[in-house]
């Protein structure tokens, strides 16, 4: 009996746990990580763990340059592409609670003039739809905007509405872009010097910047194709919420801790942030305009929150936020019931082949891994 319940846990998933409720050890831990990152050749991966609200593991793992025979250490600046969304929405919740942004005050009354009077949104005259945006709105993703101009489907380069806002979930850069506008303006400080004050430094975050530092030059990682051929690293000197962000994974997993246990924010800002704003629909979530739908998700009750994705799990509700771009592919899911968390970052175009697996293993949970189109090895 006591051998069946064993294998019935495994088969549900629950991998993370062993029978007994106690965690995996760092040699377990390690044994998974290493073989999955050797059959999906993922070149380099570091993973951070939380068990009861506080840090229990972080490990790195491969190279963080393979060509130059150069290992991951847990203090390697990764280039953080969307988890720079997840922080920027922290953000926007911490000045909710200073009173400076209302999620529901349209953005065109914080500026000083109309919205397609500045250069970057002049393609919005004529559609007085940009009146309806508001932060809520670029944060849950329901601007109606393609997720950057240059993805826009009809091959146009231009930004425009393809829904009306508030009305569905559609993927967007452009709306936090547009968000960090509306933020920079009203405080009169630029991104990368707000998230400093108000995010890195308190959570001793600091080897994180929106902009590429001099401090990171001592130690940091290039992507990684699929053949494993290495990326030029990218130096961004200019803060973009929606994706300029460089972290570690030690950083990074202090930022999801920090999140989990609502540290920093308001009861209300914090339940706000990881509360459900709307059901998403979409069979997938890239193209982000694509409109086929499905009921899949409905599983799952999946949606969005202010900065978060948000679906039910075997633990409970789950918040997640991924990042991607060329050698570049992260993911963290946060368990508040059971106060857990998970972030698995790595420097390989190869990555996503391998989350399925590990966030069952390591988390003992299902993602949502076919609307993410993480395709297994």
């Amino acid at each position: 009996m006591k051998k069946l319940l064993c294998l019935l846990i495994l088969a549900l998933g629950l991998a993370g746990m062993r029978g007994n409720a106690q965690p995996l050890s760092k040699e377990e831990v390690d044994g998974i990580v290493r073989k999955l990152m050797d059959t999906a050749h993922v070149t380099g991966l570091c993973v951070g763990i939380i068990r009861d609200g506080k840090i229990a593991y972080v490990q790195a793992y491969g190279y963080k340059n393979k060509p130059l025979g150069q290992l991951n250490d847990t203090a390697t600046c990764f280039y953080a592409a969307s988890f720079a969304k997840a922080v920027f929405a922290y953000l926007v919740m911490k000045l909710t609670d200073e009173g400076v942004i209302d999620l529901d005050k349209p953005l065109y009354e914080y500026l000083p003039k109309p919205l397609p009077e500045y250069d970057n949104y002049k393609d919005l005259a004529g559609d007085d739809r940009w009146k309806l945006l508001t932060a809520r709105i670029c944060l849950d993703h329901t601007t109606g905007f393609p997720n950057f101009r240059w993805a826009n489907p009809r091959g146009n380069n231009k930004l425009e509405f393809f829904f009306t806002p508030g009305t569905r979930y559609g993927y967007s850069g452009e709306g936090m872009l547009l968000l960090q506008l509306a933020v920079e303006t009203v405080t009169g400080r630029r991104l990368d010097s707000l998230a400093m004050e108000k995010v890195f430094i308190p959570l001793g975050m600091r080897r994180t910047s929106y902009v590429w530092e001099p401090s990171f030059e001592d130690d940091y990682a290039v992507g990684h194709l699929e053949n494993e051929t290495a990326i030029p690293k990218k130096k961004r000197t200019k803060a973009g919420a929606a994706g300029s962000m460089e972290t570690t994974i030690a950083d990074y997993t202090r930022f999801l801790a920090a999140v989990l246990r609502g540290e920093g924010l308001s009861q209300k800002a914090w339940k706000e942030m990881t509360s459900r704003q709307i059901l998403i629909h979409s069979a997938h979530q890239f193209p982000s305009l694509d409109t086929a739908t499905t009921t899949e998700n409905d599983k799952i009750a999946l949606g969005y929150g202010l900065g978060w994705g948000i679906c039910q799990g075997q633990k409970g509700k789950m918040f997640f936020k991924e990042g991607h771009d060329d050698g570049w592919e992260h993911l963290g899911v946060c368990m508040p019931e059971a106060h857990e968390a998970v972030v698995v970052m790595t420097n390989s175009s190869n990555g996503e082949r391998i989350f399925k697996e590990i966030f069952e293993k390591l988390a003992g949970v299902e993602i949502p891994w076919e609307w993410e189109l993480y395709t297994p090895y």
